[in-house]
């Protein structure tokens, strides 16, 4: 069997079951916080239950290295989002040590893509269409830093309510220490 039928399958019992009762919820975020954090594996619970949150409290949105790529990208239209429509009145950007996405070097990935069927000259149109997918694809040096950047991105957006703190956090994997890099109370 399949990992979707299994998947299925599973959701058939669930459902059955009743066991969604326990998670039930409003769409407004109860702490009034989106959180921003990486796709990491270690990260689905771990950066949740280090803070003390549990289901219904924040928005949280993960991907790639806890970044925003784009002033205009989904993540910061998630965030904004959040805070216009949701009730988020807080910002946390929270990054985490030995993260595959700040060591990525692009030139890998080029190669596993052309491997899975990319042709060589897609790269050559995008930079023709002003993006650079070495760039796009380019990991950072010190999560603390990548952190301050995407607190600042957010903070300084021209579309961000101005009163919000954007707070910046890093993350230990291994035993879910959390060390503040920006206090936003500090910044409003």
């Amino acid at each position: 069997m399949s990992l979707l039928h299994d998947l299925l399958e599973f959701n058939q019992q669930f459902v059955e079951n009743k066991e969604y009762e326990k998670y039930t919820t409003t769409k407004s975020p109860d702490k009034k916080m989106v959180l921003v954090s990486c796709m990491d594996t270690r990260l689905t619970e771990l950066s949740t239950k280090a803070l003390g949150l549990k289901n219904g409290d924040i928005k949280h949105i993960q991907n790639a290295g806890a970044m925003i790529s784009h002033p205009y990208g989904s993540t910061m239209r998630s965030i904004l989002v959040a805070a216009y429509m949701l009730g988020a009145d807080e910002v946390v950007i929270m990054g985490h040590h030995d993260c595959g996405f700040g060591a990525l070097q692009p030139e890998p990935v080029m190669e596993e893509m052309e491997k899975r069927g990319i042709e060589p000259n897609v790269f050559e149109t995008l930079k023709h269409s002003g993006i650079d997918i070495k760039e796009w694809l380019k990991g950072f040096d010190s999560v603390e830093e990548s952190v301050k950047g995407n607190v600042e991105k957010v903070r300084s957006h021209p579309l961000m309510v101005p009163d919000i703190p954007v707070h910046g956090l890093v993350i230990n994997p291994d035993n879910g220490k959390v060390d503040l890099i920006t206090d936003g109370y500090e910044n409003k």
